[in-house]
């Protein structure tokens, strides 16, 4: 990484900021060229690793694509805004990148675990999922992420050529 001033460092605050995102994207091998989705996820942390879990069709390029390379690139971010600086503007955010492989879960307790968690990412954890009329035409998706990074460039947070910039005037 780059920017070290702006890495995080801590795999807990890393997985904070993943549970705050709203989205993931997740990226794959494509025909050619990368193959990028926007996730819907629920996430647990087990033995020190993030597992999302994410829910789709039955069929797709999607599973096409994972069924033939199931290494993955999953990305979440928290964008705050845009802020002036005493040497420009600069954006203010969370971020989180992580590297990893997928698979589709078929044993029901599993599957309903990862619902459960989805359901529950999105403030719904009490929604009774025995009324979820579509459950039957889902898969579930499972990331386990073996490799994880977090960055982030806060409001009010000063970096290294902040503090030049103002050490000068």
């Amino acid at each position: 990484m780059r920017r070290k001033d702006r890495e995080v460092r801590d795999k807990g605050e890393i997985f904070d900021i993943l549970y705050r995102c709203d989205t993931v994207r997740v990226a794959m091998h494509g025909e050619g060229y990368p193959y990028v989705v926007t996730e819907s996820f629920g996430m647990e942390v087990v033995e020190g690793r993030a597992i999302l879990y994410f829910h789709c069709a039955q069929q797709g390029m999607k599973l096409e694509l994972l069924d033939k390379d199931p290494h993955v690139c999953v990305e979440g971010d928290l964008f705050l805004g845009i802020e002036k600086t005493p040497h420009g503007i600069t954006a203010r955010y969370e971020s989180v990148v992580g590297f990893g492989t997928c698979c589709f879960v078929t044993d029901a307790a599993e599957v309903r675990h990862g619902l459960e968690l989805l359901t529950g990412h999105y403030g719904f954890s009490d929604y009774p999922l025995d009324r979820c009329a579509g459950i039957d035409h889902l898969r579930i998706g499972k990331i386990v992420l073996e490799e994880i990074t977090g960055k982030r460039n806060l409001p009010g947070s000063m970096t290294p050529a902040d503090r030049a910039s103002q050490e000068r005037k």
